[in-house]
C-alpha cells in the first residue's frame, strides 16, 4: 500500500497501529530496494513473506496482470489453469524478445526486471565461488548440453573455416552430442593414466592442433567436474595452448560451481591463457529443478553475442527458480552449503575407504577430483563378469541413486563414434570400480545410509559367490565318486570275463 492508503486506514484503525504496520512493510521494502540498487545476493536470506511480496510486485507489472487489460494478439499471457498461473507466480510472458533472450520485453516489465536481477545475482555468486574476474553471464532455459551447443553455434560465425572440436575424452553422452548437434566433428583425445588418475594428454592435444591447423579448429572443449578416476582437465595448460594458437576455449563446468577447486582452475586458466566461456548447470549447483544453465565468460560482448544467438523468447521458470533460491539462502546460506559439501566429501571418502578395506578393495587415489570418488571392485570382477553390473542394479533397486558401477570392457556408440571401455573414460582402465559423489546438499545421513546399503549388497553378492563355489566343489566331488564307482564296476566285469590270471588254465 502507498502512503495515501495508510493514511486512509488511520481513519478506521488506531493511527499508532497503522503506523506500526507501515514500518513493518517498509522493512520488507528496504530489502527489495537494496536488491534493486546493488544487484547483489543479500548476505542473509529473505523470509518467505518478503519474497512473495517482491514477486507479487514484479508480476503485477506484466500486462497479463493489468486490470482491464485487452489483449488482441496471439501471445497475450493467457493461461487456462489457475493452478498453472499460481505455479508460475503469474509470470506468463517469459523472458527476452524474439531476437535476444536478454532484451527487455515491453509487455512484461516485471518479468524483464526479474531476468536482469537473476543474472546479476548469479554473476555475484560466481565471483563469490572463486571466479573473481568473470565479466558477464546469463541464465538460459536449457540444460548444460544444449547450452554448450549454443556456444559452439555462436563461435561458428567467428571461425567459418573450422570443422573440428578438440575434446579430451569424458564418457558423458550429452557433452559429446552437444558438439555433433552443432555440426562439428569431435576429435577425441584419450586420457593418460597417472597413478589411479586419468589426466589430460597435453602433448596429444598440441600435436592434434598442429596436425589439423588452428584455423580448422573451432575450439578446445575441456571439462572440470567429472566422475573419478578421471579428474578435471589441466585447464591452465590448455588455456595457454589456446592463447598461443589463437583458438577459443569452452569449458564444461557442469557441477563445478560448487567446487572451489574447479572454480580456481577456471580463474587461473583465464589469468594465464584463454578461456572464452564456461557453462554450468542450475540444478546441480543450486538445487533447483532441471532445465536451466548459466553461460558465463570473461568478455562481456562475446557473452552478449551468445544470448542474441538464442532464437525467440524463453521460459522464465529457471530464472525464477534460481532467484527464489538465492534470495532464500543469501550469500551466507550458500557459503554454508559449499562448506558442508567439502565436509561431506571428506566424510564420504573416510567411510568408503573403511568399507573398501573390509572387502579387500581400496579407494582409488584421485586427489585432483574434488567431488567424485571411486572404489575398486576387483574381487567382484575377478569372480564373474556380471557381478559388477549386478551390484549397480542392486543399489538402484534399494533406492541408492547416483552411484555408478563401472565394469571393464563396455562398448558404446554415441552419434556414430564407438567408445571402448565406455563410462571409464579410457579404452582399458586397470579395474572395475564404483563411483559415489559428494555434491551440494548431501547430508551425513545420506552417506551413512549409502554405506549401510552398499555393505548389505556386497555381503549378498559374497554369499552368492560362496554358495556357487560350494556347488561347484560338490559337483566335482560327485563326479569323482561316480568315476571311482565306474572304474570299480569295470574291473569286476573284466575279472569275470577273463578269469583269475594267477590260476592255471583248466585241461
Amino acid at each position: 500500500m502507498n502512503p495515501e492508503c495508510f493514511a486512509a486506514g488511520e481513519r478506521r484503525v488506531s493511527a499508532a497501529y497503522v503506523r506500526q504496520g507501515c514500518e513493518a512493510r517498509r522493512a520488507h521494502e528496504h530489502l527489495i530496494q537494496l536488491l534493486l540498487e546493488q544487484g547483489k545476493c543479500p548476505e542473509d536470506g529473505w523470509d518467505d513473506s518478503t519474497l512473495e511480496l517482491f514477486l507479487h510486485e514484479l508480476a503485477i507489472m506484466d500486462s497479463n496482470n493489468f486490470l482491464g487489460n485487452c489483449g488482441v494478439g496471439e501471445r497475450e499471457g493467457r493461461v487456462a489453469s489457475a493452478l498453472v498461473a499460481r505455479r508460475h507466480y503469474r509470470f506468463i510472458h517469459g523472458i527476452g524478445r524474439s531476437g535476444d533472450i536478454s532484451a527487455v520485453q515491453p509487455k512484461a516489465a516485471g518479468s524483464s526486471l526479474l531476468n536482469k536481477i537473476t543474472n546479476s545475482l548469479v554473476l555475484n555468486v560466481i565471483k563469490l565461488a572463486g571466479v573473481h574476474s568473470v565479466a558477464n553471464c546469463f541464465v538460459v532455459p536449457m540444460a548444460t548440453g544444449m547450452s554448450l551447443t549454443l556456444c559452439f553455434l555462436t563461435l561458428r560465425h567467428k571461425r567459418p573455416k573450422a570443422k573440428y572440436i578438440i575434446w579430451p575424452r569424458i564418457d558423458q553422452k550429452s557433452c559429446f552430442k552437444s558438439m555433433v548437434t552443432a555440426g562439428f566433428k569431435p576429435v577425441v583425445i584419450e586420457n593418460v593414466l597417472e597413478g589411479d588418475e586419468l589426466r589430460t594428454d597435453l602433448n596429444a592435444v598440441e600435436a592434434k592442433v598442429q596436425e589439423l591447423g588452428p584455423d580448422r579448429i573451432l575450439c578446445i572443449h575441456s571439462t572440470t567436474s567429472c566422475f573419478a578416476p578421471r579428474v578435471p582437465d589441466r585447464l591452465e595448460e590448455l588455456a595457454v595452448i589456446c592463447a598461443n594458437y589463437d583458438i577459443p576455449h569452452v569449458v564444461n563446468n557442469a557441477y563445478g560451481l560448487q567446487s572451489s577447486k574447479c572454480m580456481h582452475l577456471i580463474q587461473q586458466g583465464a589469468r594465464v591463457g584463454r578461456i572464452d566461456v564456461f557453462v554450468q548447470s542450475l540444478d546441480k549447483n543450486f538445487m533447483v529443478p532441471v532445465g536451466g544453465a548459466i553461460i558465463a565468460g570473461f568478455n562481456e560482448s562475446f557473452i552478449q553475442e551468445i544470448s542474441k544467438m538464442y532464437p525467440g523468447r524463453a521460459s522464465a521458470s529457471p530464472s525464477l527458480d534460481v532467484l527464489i533460491t538465492l534470495l532464500s539462502l543469501g550469500c551466507n546460506g550458500y557459503k554454508k552449503l559449499l562448506k558442508e559439501r567439502k565436509e561431506m566429501f571428506v566424510y564420504l571418502s573416510t567411510q568408503l575407504k573403511k568399507l573398501a578395506e573390509t572387502y579387500d578393495e581400496r579407494l582409488l587415489q584421485t586427489p585432483h577430483n574434488p567431488i567424485s570418488l571411486a572404489m575398486t571392485l576387483r574381487t567382484l570382477d575377478g569372480h564373474h563378469e556380471k557381478a559388477v553390473t549386478q551390484l549397480g542394479s542392486m543399489l538402484f533397486t534399494r533406492q541408492v541413486s547416483g552411484a555408478r558401477a563401472v565394469p571393464l570392457g563396455s562398448v558404446q556408440t554415441v552419434s556414430g563414434h564407438t567408445f571402448q571401455g565406455f563410462m571409464s573414460h579410457t579404452d582399458n582402465y586397470p579395474c572395475a570400480y564404483l563411483n559415489a559423489a559428494a555434491a551440494i546438499g548431501m547430508k551425513t545421513q545420506d552417506v551413512d545410509l549409502f554405506i549401510k546399503r552398499l555393505e548389505k549388497c556386497l555381503n549378498t553378492i559374497r554369499k552368492e559367490q560362496q554358495k556357487a563355489n560350494v556347488v561347484v566343489v560338490s559337483g566335482v566331488d560327485d563326479c569323482n565318486r561316480a568315476r571311482d564307482v565306474d572304474v570299480e564296476e569295470m574291473t569286476l566285469k573284466l575279472d569275470s570275463v577273463l578269469g583269475d590270471k594267477d590260476q592255471p588254465p583248466s585241461s
